[in-house]
């Protein structure tokens, strides 16, 4: 190698000064896929997780790029660190991440977003088969290398029904009934009985919440599930798919109405949770007869949404309206 060449090698690109001075919101690594070894919870044994990362900093107006290496050398530290102690949860993994990063990068701000798949033994509802589904865990965590935010929160998958389809496919049912000569109370008792059709999709929740009090990811994964028409099955026998779709058409929902329930259920069971703790519910709908997804989503502090429940104000605040805008929040 030339001397030349050896100098080149050797400069500090990334710290000089970029041609156009322009500050970027996040430079980084996405997609890093790694084994980590995490708590599941009080009292269970840890397990590992497969997990995938993205890591950023941001970037000044004076800086021409980030050292990309540095990122893998944080998360490589931080997994070496977790194997001489006991396993973080996800939330906590982040948040060390993210403190790191904001050091080695020399930035006032770092994020990173941590998405880990885990296996839930379930019981199919009418057969109780038993088989693993998939669940994915989310932790997000913000730093400056002095301070920090951080959230936990689940995406999960189930089944719902739309109401309109429903509604429309009941009065045409009862307007048949009617043309045939039933009467109106033979209409109103057999519409009782019968269960109509609708359209139906898979739907997608996240559900992620940030607070320094402990939360089973677990806990979130069973509001969010609830919040849709069904719960959805790895594995279901013939009684059980008769179960799932009944279950799901006496419970047609919008995702409009799965962001409010999980809203809902949020704030019935996490009493125990200070009213400045951030919550995100969000559902995306896969839908079936249309071209496009439908989505719904609310941000906010739990003391605006218990408010809004209990009917003391007719308005959001508009205090928090993102996830992001509650991260950086903390920063300031």
């Amino acid at each position: 190698m030339k001397k030349n060449e050896k100098k080149n090698l050797g400069n500090d690109i990334q710290n000089s000064v970029p041609g156009t001075r322009v500050e970027l919101t996040r430079v980084g690594v996405t997609g890093l896929r790694r084994a980590l070894r995490l708590e599941r919870g009080p009292g269970r044994d840890n397990a590992l997780f497969f997990a995938e990362m993205d890591m950023f900093a941001r970037l000044s107006s004076e800086r021409s790029g980030v050292h990309m290496s540095r990122f893998i050398e944080n998360m490589e530290d931080a997994a070496f660190s977790m194997a001489s102690e006991s396993a973080p949860d996800i939330e906590t993994l982040a948040e060390r991440m993210a403190f790191a990063v904001a050091r080695a990068q020399g930035t006032e701000r770092a994020e990173i977003r941590i998405r880990a798949q885990f296996p839930r033994t379930r019981r199919a509802p009418v057969s109780g088969t038993e088989a693993e589904d998939l669940y994915t865990f989310v932790g997000i965590a913000v730093s400056d290398g002095h301070l920090s935010g951080r959230a936990v929160g689940v995406e999960v998958t189930g089944l719902t029904v739309c109401p309109c389809a429903l509604e429309m496919v009941t009065e045409q049912n009862r307007a048949a009934l009617a043309a045939a000569g039933y009467s109106r109370e033979q209409v109103n008792e057999i519409s009782s009985l019968v269960t109509s059709a609708s359209h139906n999709q898979r739907g997608k929740a996240t559900l992620l919440m940030g607070t320094r009090t402990p939360i089973r990811a677990e806990e979130l994964a069973e509001i969010a599930e609830a919040s849709m028409s069904s719960e959805i099955y790895g594995l279901l026998k013939r009684p059980d798919e008769l179960h799932v779709v009944s279950r799901a058409h006496s419970r047609p929902r919008f995702a409009e109405d799965v962001v409010r329930e999980m809203i809902k259920g949020v704030a019935a069971n996490f009493t125990r949770l200070a009213g400045d703790t951030f919550v995100m519910a969000r559902q995306e709908n896969f839908e079936s007869i249309h071209a496009h997804n439908a989505y719904a989503e609310r941000c906010g502090l739990l003391c605006d949404m218990r408010d809004e429940l209990e009917g003391k104000t007719k308005r959001a605040l508009s205090r928090v309206s993102s996830l992001e805008s509650w991260l950086d929040g903390i920063l300031q």
